[in-house]
């Protein structure tokens, strides 16, 4: 299939999981064409099966606002007619599906039918999506799709919630390539981060209020006062200063790093113990995946899709939003001592495996087949 991806180009979960996905079936024999305004920061190779069209958005002065939905349609139109395009996947009702949309009516004129499949990461739906002002440009791209897919039957349950969905959703959950998890690694060189009788515990994500980073401060602050441990906070975002401030006044000045943005995840995962995420919501707990397939348990909260990857008692633990007190001592009962922390570190990486990229790619292509056949 020669198939065309839309999506964000950034950091962020629905990016990474887009464009994984597309390498992953380029892999397989796919002709895969990734458009967007910016080439996403994990597609590092491009070849014959990978391509990369970038959307540009002319500088109108008329325009208050430059009309990204009207470049990447006009985009898309071109790139289906040109490279015979069989099927659009794109990410996030709003914008990609919107313009997807506008692109198969422009297409559908001149005797093209092209199926769509879009698929729901999270934000477009419970935070964008959830204004009343949005509302119904996301009901109509939903509706309009040939197939719709969820990360999580969370966010399945709370679309059907906030919108008058009229078609199915198929829940096609985040993946991990567990192949490119080096767990043969000898030297993850942790010295280099910790004493050899502390504990690392790590936290990655876009700092945004969401992710209720203060808490993350404020958990650890407790294990520490009962286990020698640091800090490693990953990732930019408004929530970092703040959070830079309250380790200044608890006094953990030595004990907490803020490291940014970074592409190591995976190097920092290898000498990680703990993974805190006491999100307030989370559609599905990308972050908590990748820590668990690098033998990281999940100290986490119970909200949104968390609990479909974090298993409570044997990954890690869940707790409710906000229960600081009880996600601190539910790391301090995973980091005591060196058989409870190794038993959790074998049980998160076994349970991660279940949702590796050859189980979920799969699933991905009979969607699109049935799309293809529905057209």
């Amino acid at each position: 299939m020669k198939i065309a991806i839309v999506c964000y180009p950034t950091f962020g979960g629905s990016g990474v999981v887009a464009t994984e996905l597309g390498i992953a079936l380029s892999k397989r024999g796919h002709e895969v064409h990734f458009v967007t305004y910016k080439q996403p920061v994990r597609l590092a190779l491009l070849n014959e099966k990978i391509h990369f069209h970038e959307v540009n958005v002319p500088d109108y002065p008329l325009f208050h606002y430059q009309p990204y939905e009207l470049a990447l349609s006009s985009k898309l139109v071109n790139i289906v007619k040109k490279h015979e395009i069989d099927i659009l996947h794109v990410h996030y009702a709003i914008p990609h599906a919107y313009a997807g949309y506008m692109a198969k009516e422009m297409l559908k004129q001149e005797g093209i039918h092209i199926p769509m499949v879009t698929t729901l990461h999270g934000t477009d739906i419970t935070l964008v999506g959830s204004h009343p002002f949005y509302r119904p440009a996301v009901t109509f791209s939903i509706n309009n799709s040939d197939i719709v897919t969820s990360v999580s039957e969370s966010l399945k349950t709370d679309t059907q919630r906030l919108f008058d969905i009229k078609r199915d959703i198929d829940v096609v959950p985040n993946f991990i390539d567990t192949s490119q998890i080096h767990q043969a690694h000898t030297d993850c060189q942790r010295a280099l981060m910790a004493q050899d009788d502390e504990r690392i515990i790590t936290h990655i994500s876009n700092f945004r209020k969401v992710k209720r980073i203060q808490d993350v401060v404020e958990i650890f602050h407790r294990i520490q006062l009962e286990i020698p441990a640091k800090l490693l906070m990953v990732g930019e975002g408004p929530e970092r200063e703040p959070a830079e401030a309250l380790v200044k006044s608890l006094g953990l000045e030595d004990r907490v790093r803020f490291l940014g943005n970074s592409n190591e995840i995976d190097k920092i995962l290898c000498f990680s113990d703990l993974f805190l995420l006491p999100s307030e919501a989370e559609s599905f707990g990308l972050a908590a995946l990748e820590a668990m397939v690098n033998k990281v348990p999940v100290v986490s909260s119970n909200a949104g899709g968390i609990p479909e990857v974090n298993v409570d008692g044997v990954t890690g633990y869940l707790s409710n939003v906000g229960n600081i007190a009880e996600m601190a001592l539910n790391g301090i009962k995973i980091l005591k001592d060196d058989d409870t922390l190794n038993a959790f570190k074998e049980r998160a990486r076994e349970e991660a495996t279940k949702f590796d990229i050859n189980h979920i790619v799969p699933l991905y292509e009979e969607l699109y087949e049935k799309a293809l056949v529905n057209v």
